[in-house]
């Protein structure tokens, strides 16, 4: 299963970085990420960056724009492309197919995500050297990798559902796009609605975890959450559904 896997996310992963005919990979997006996040941000912050606790949430959310960029196009684009029936009357499993375009969204934007971060820490040092190499702490070295990982399997895996049923890839876009602005903004603007006392629990509350603390609870949260939607999304891919779909 695993080979067979593997070939499944190598074909997306051709078609997010290869495909130079249209720009479904984001690579000017891409780019701009990069850019302001590896470099911009950084060189503007100083040694502070690396941190600074709002670090840890801007790079968990980070993987949740780049997956709806190309998760999308998972299914509903085969769709489009007419190319859905043939990929569901190969020999394939319905496991190794769904794995396989969720193992691609996933690596695709958990990698690009740790990209950004070495080159963020490369930016610090270059610009703001101090003398010796600045480095991430060890909560945000640790918790970096875990929540943006883990924020990837579960954008992935909610756009993949998405995708399932959406009937165009302009609309499963939508649909994820909306989704993302709601994931980002809610809680922000959410936080700063609450009444002062409710903010200044919430603050005391997050005190009394500890960095460490909170990470664990973060990382127990969304792998609850990860495992939730992956296990809908198993459920609701059938071969046979989509077939007659």
């Amino acid at each position: 299963m695993i080979p067979d896997m593997l070939t499944v996310a190598r074909k997306e992963w051709q078609e997010i970085v290869l495909s130079g005919s249209n720009l479904k990979g984001g690579r000017m997006g891409l780019l701009v990420m990069l850019v302001v996040f590896g470099i911009v941000l950084p060189a503007q912050s100083g040694v502070e960056w690396l941190s600074s606790p709002g670090l840890l949430i801007a790079w968990a959310w980070v993987p949740l724009m780049l997956v709806a960029s190309v998760v999308a196009d998972s299914f509903a684009g085969e769709r489009e492309r007419h190319t859905l029936e043939t990929l569901l009357a190969s020999r394939l499993s319905d496991g190794t197919i769904l794995f396989g375009k969720l193992v691609a969204a996933v690596v695709y934007a958990w990698g690009f995500t740790m990209l950004t971060a070495v080159l963020s820490l490369v930016s610090v040092n270059a610009l703001h050297w101090q003398g010796r190499i600045a480095w991430f702490p060890a909560v945000t070295a640790i918790g970096v990798p875990l929540l943006s990982l883990l924020t990837s399997i579960l954008a992935a895996s909610a756009g993949v559902l998405v995708s399932l049923r959406a009937a165009t890839v302009r609309q499963a876009a939508q649909s994820l796009s909306v989704a993302v602005m709601i994931l980002l903004f809610v809680p922000l603007f959410g936080v700063r609605l609450l009444p002062p006392e409710w903010k200044a629990s919430l603050f005391h509350t997050v005190l009394a975890f500890g960095p460490w603390g909170a990470i664990g609870v973060l990382v127990a949260i969304f792998a609850v959450l990860d495992a939730v939607v992956v296990s809908m999304a198993m459920l609701r891919f059938r071969r046979a559904r989509l077939i007659l779909d």
